[in-house]
């Protein structure tokens, strides 16, 4: 069974992928896969507890320069 914190953590990461799949007006498993891929959501999961206090624009922007620095291409 999942704890709380386990379940805030994965509602936390499906807001993040949503709100990027928005912001580059593309799918949301488009959008996990690129941030899998670029190590975005590794990123987000290992810094969870600073990240998760951040806006979500912030968000963003960490999960577009880590993708960026692991050979993604959005901007």
């Amino acid at each position: 069974m999942l704890r709380e914190r386990d379940i805030n953590k994965v509602r936390y990461m499906v807001v993040c992928v949503s709100e990027f799949a928005n912001r580059f007006n593309i799918d949301d498993r488009e959008a996990f896969n690129y941030l899998k891929k670029h190590r975005a959501i590794k990123f987000l999961l290992d810094n969870y507890e600073i990240e998760h206090t951040l806006s979500l624009d912030d968000a963003i922007e960490d999960m577009l320069i880590v993708s960026r620095k692991n050979g993604g291409y959005m901007q």
